[in-house]
């Protein structure tokens, strides 16, 4: 009755949900109820709330990722990477990879105002074992 589905062979909509409900799973050992979203609302593709009664807008990515446009939405961006949970308020890392001499003068982000990258290079691994739940 129950088989193993083959990730790689999901639909692109079924990825995002099945990613959602992995990253939801974790986040309860942390208090939050996730609440999918079915429209994209302010960015967000789901929003956590912690049992203080706070909350959280979250946007699924398959990488780190920046985009200028995202900054002041107060997203959280998070990615699966080697097993891999991160979760990141978008802005404070910005700045973090900023001062970090990451993406300024690169055409991408200048003109585009975009940055990812397709794996963590092991500095990059380092600096966000701090988002990892």
């Amino acid at each position: 009755m129950f088989n193993r589905i083959k990730f790689n062979e999901l639909n692109r909509r079924q990825k995002k949900n099945w990613k959602l409900h992995k990253l939801a799973s974790r986040l309860a050992d942390y208090g939050y109820n996730c609440i999918r979203l079915g429209d994209g609302w302010q960015g967000a593709d789901f929003i956590a709330c912690h049992t203080d009664g706070s909350f959280i807008k979250v946007r699924l990515e398959t990488r780190l990722h920046i985009k200028r446009r995202y900054n002041g939405m107060e997203l959280f961006i998070a990615f699966n990477e080697n097993n891999l949970w991160y979760i990141y308020p978008h802005d404070q890392l910005c700045n973090e990879l900023l001062d970090m001499g990451y993406m300024s003068g690169t055409l991408s982000w200048e003109e585009r105002g975009i940055y990812n990258w397709p794996s963590l290079t092991q500095r990059l691994a380092e600096h966000m074992e701090g988002y990892v739940i």
